[in-house]
């Protein structure tokens, strides 16, 4: 018999050398949406990107990257 499970979703985001491990407020929710849900905490993520998920430690992880450029 084969049994299925539905992995937890976590999202890391990195931010000034130390990462971030963010719960999944909502799974119904797009990985866009808990962008936007965690932004008003942590405003880095107004311009960060989100890759691809991989499967670690029985949880599918998206990470917030920053798109942070250098000013002059």
């Amino acid at each position: 018999m084969v049994l299925s499970t539905q992995l937890q979703r976590v999202f890391i985001l990195k931010d000034k050398g130390q990462e971030i491990r963010l719960t999944d407020p909502e799974p119904r929710w797009s990985t866009e949406a808990v962008l936007n849900f965690y932004a008003p905490t942590y405003p880095i993520l107004t311009t960060a990107k989100i890759s691809s998920p991989a499967i670690r430690d029985d949880a599918v992880e998206y990470r917030f990257e920053t798109v942070m450029g250098t000013k002059g």
